[in-house]
């Protein structure tokens, strides 16, 4: 069984047991959280797809940490203007496994 969810902006198909990284969220680690914009829930060849959200559909997962992601190099420049910008961006993250999709 796997699902479809929305947070932080973008899109996921999850299935229990499966680590993955999301957008920062305010949880402790070890909390449990409940994930209920579940877009679509599909079990080998049905499909539940929700417009635009599955109604009684959750995932719980399971918070495993909080980190950063790698640097991200930004750089910007105009040809003979002598003009050079350098920056850098580390992305928040919080680590989750999913636990279990009720639809």
């Amino acid at each position: 069984m796997y699902a479809v969810i929305k947070t932080g902006g973008k899109q996921y198909r999850v299935a229990a047991g499966e680590k993955l990284k999301i957008e920062q969220i305010p949880a402790d680690i070890g909390q449990d959280i409940t994930l209920d914009q579940v877009l679509a829930v599909g079990e080998g060849d049905q499909l539940k797809v929700g417009a635009p959200l599955l109604s009684g559909a959750v995932v719980t997962a399971k918070v495993l940490a909080h980190g950063r992601h790698d640097k991200v190099r930004i750089f910007k420049m105009r040809r003979r203007k002598h003009y050079q910008k350098r920056q850098g961006h580390r992305q928040n993250y919080t680590e989750i496994q999913i636990s279990a999709i009720n639809a």
